[in-house]
């Protein structure tokens, strides 16, 4: 059997220096850069060597494919020693030690006393003159083998002590540890190379952020993409400054969710290429976090996708160049699908659309609410065009136009007689809609005892005639509207709160036009061309400073004003370009100067302060600022109240 050959567990000067050369050691591998392992490795061997007076120090690896194959991968050896084979099946030159290795025992032997069942091992011991041995197996983690290194002497007898084999596992432990280090970071650093390559196949930047620090790390191709140096440091407010200022909310906005929420980041973006220039980008990236859940940094990739979106605008351009040259297929398709006059390709305006395709087959009431000029009344009409009481009647109500002594008698009909004026028989509103819709446009407006009475005909359906007591029955869809926040009115006891919740079915709520801002465009060549038919004109251009304007512009009489705008405007052309006059030029400029680098609620006001300048604040009437902004005068005065203005002392 293999002996642990004690000698005399001497503490000679020579084990003194050995031990000074372990802390020597410990300390060298502490962050030891991965190219030097090799080489401080195979140093390592020969200062052990040296201090204990052996020959020989060998340490192998094998492969994870086949673990019978060990390959010499450090090796330290005196001058004139044996020449080792770079690669050796183990299990066939040294079956009996390297079926103890791989059980994780540590061996210490002489040659010459190996046991009978190690009689091949012993021939190849003997073969590279190997006399005395410590073979101990490389372990990481404390189980797993990856390797043997041995200390041997040549052609002499060693006597091992306990102290210096102990000594050499602690070696051999520092060694696997740094081995296995070098293996992954190598892995890593194969990953990262394989990740790079196929990112710049497909031109992708590759990028992290650190979220402490707010600094990118970022690949070759991610810089390009960007127009930063190679040795440029990236910090988060460089990028900003790169963003386009109008989509630079947009992204932080994006970030700032994909940290809080844990989400994803999709987003598209502009950055400034040149003066005049700029690229569309789009970045996809993943947040990571510290085990406290606090944010720790995001991993991402970018792509240039300019060139898809300059497809889509020719794309788009050309789908507007067809509808204007098939306007009338357009139209016919548009009242097939019940969106006659309804123009509007924005998000938050298909949201709409969508909802009221699916509220329109059903009975169920609808609340549309919105500003003044929104179009609820045609959305209402859509409504009912796409439902199944189309053939029967449409009945609207303008609650708000109603004087409040004939409300009842509009909504419930009245006999003869029933009242002063009262000269004849009259149906209803209700009972004219019977079967059908009826469309209650402000309902806001209604006074408080009539909506006692509304209430009462939602729930029941039923109600007398003025003048009658017998009792009508009837069946009606209902389809109200209002520019009023009831709940607010509700809040402040000018609105039931039960009809409130009776009217809030399915509610739909009408985006104003300055949130719909790329529907502006469409809206105003649709109008252009509609009024243009109808004056007998041929107005086919738009130059572009106007519908820049347009876009800059509030619109707080939404898609009504902008419709009498444009009548105005064709009225006013004496050619084939829409012409704005100087009045409505100044209108429209002041509006976009005066909201320069500001929000759009405070361009808003600015301009409602300047028309109220205008009319002296005279809020009703042909000339007061209701008329001029084109909303109602209740939807002027909520507003003045909303923006905190107030009329001068």
């Amino acid at each position: 059997m293999p002996q642990f050959i004690e000698g005399d567990d001497r503490l000679s000067e020579g084990v003194l220096d050995f031990e000074e050369l372990l802390l020597e050691i410990s300390s060298l591998f502490i962050n030891l850069p991965v190219e030097s392992i090799d080489a401080v490795i195979e140093d390592t061997q020969r200062k052990v060597c040296k201090s204990l007076g052996l020959d020989l120090s060998a340490l192998w690896q094998w492969s994870d494919k086949d673990k019978n194959l060990m390959t010499l991968t450090h090796l330290y050896t005196i001058p004139g020693g044996p020449d080792l084979p770079v690669g050796i099946d183990g299990s066939q030159a040294f079956p009996w030690t390297y079926a103890k290795m791989l059980a994780g025992e540590t061996l210490s032997f002489l040659t010459e006393e190996l046991p009978d069942e190690a009689f091949v091992d012993k021939q190849s011991f003997r073969g590279f003159s190997v006399e005395s041995s410590v073979a101990i197996p490389l372990k990481v983690g404390g189980h797993q083998i990856t390797g043997i290194i041995s200390f041997n002497t040549l052609n002499r007898v060693y006597s091992w002590s306990r102290q210096e084999i102990k000594r050499l596992k602690i070696v051999a432990d520092i060694f696997a540890n740094t081995l296995t280090r070098k293996e992954a970071e190598k892995a890593l650093i194969q990953s990262e190379e394989r990740l790079n390559l196929a990112a710049e196949s497909a031109e992708a930047g590759l990028w992290e952020l650190d979220y402490k620090t707010n600094q990118f790390w970022a690949t070759d191709q991610a810089r390009r993409i960007f127009g930063y140096t190679t040795n440029a440091i990236i910090s988060m407010e460089r990028i900003e400054q790169s963003i386009y200022p109008e989509d630079l909310n947009l992204v932080q906005r994006a970030l700032a969710t994909s940290f809080n929420e844990g989400t994803k980041l999709d987003i598209e973006y502009r950055i400034n290429a040149d003066a005049d220039v700029h690229k569309w980008i789009c970045s996809r990236g993943r947040p990571y976090f510290h085990s406290d859940g606090s944010p720790a940094r995001m991993l991402g990739v970018s792509l240039d996708i300019s060139g898809r979106k300059r497809h889509e605008q020719e794309l788009e351009k050309l789908k507007q160049l067809l509808e204007q040259e098939n306007y009338y297929l357009r139209e016919d398709l548009k009242k097939v699908q019940g969106f006659e006059h309804i123009i509007g390709k924005s998000a938050p305006f298909q949201s709409v659309l969508n909802s009221i395709k699916q509220v329109a087959p059903t009975s169920a009431t609808v609340l549309l609410t919105g500003e003044t000029g929104t179009g609820k009344g045609v959305l209402a009409h859509a409504i009912y065009q796409m439902s199944d009481r189309k053939e029967r009647p449409f009945v609207t109500v303008n609650c708000a136009a109603l004087p409040p002594n004939l409300i009842e008698s509009e909504l419930f009909g009245r006999e003869k007689g029933a009242f002063t004026g009262a000269h004849a028989k009259q149906a209803g509103r209700f009972e004219v809609a019977n079967q059908g819709t009826l469309f209650l446009d402000e309902v806001g407006d209604l006074p408080l005892d009539m909506q006692a009475k509304l209430l009462r005909v939602l729930q029941d359906g039923e109600f007398e005639r003025l003048g009658n007591p017998r009792t009508i029955q009837v069946d009606v869809r209902i389809i109200a509207a209002t520019g009023r926040d009831l709940q607010e009115e509700v809040r402040s006891g000018r609105f039931r709160e039960d009809l409130f919740y009776r009217l809030n079915v399915y509610p739909v709520s009408l985006p104003p036009l300055r949130e719909r801002r790329e529907d502006i465009e469409l809206l105003a060549h649709y109008f252009t061309e509609k009024y243009s038919r109808r004056m007998g004109k041929k107005i086919d251009r738009i130059p572009r400073r106007v519908l820049d304007n347009m876009m800059r512009y509030p619109w707080p009489g939404n898609i009504r004003e902008l419709e009498h705008l444009v009548e105005r405007s064709v009225i006013g052309s004496p050619g084939s370009i829409l012409r704005i006059n100087d009045q409505q030029k100044w209108s429209l400029s002041s509006g976009s100067s005066k909201g320069k680098n500001k929000n759009l609620a405070a361009v808003e006001r600015d301009y409602i302060l300047h028309v109220l300048g205008l009319t002296n604040w005279k809020i009703e009437g042909s000339d007061g600022a209701a008329d001029i902004l084109d909303i109602h005068p209740s939807t002027l005065r909520f507003r003045l109240k909303k923006l905190g203005i107030k009329r001068p002392a």
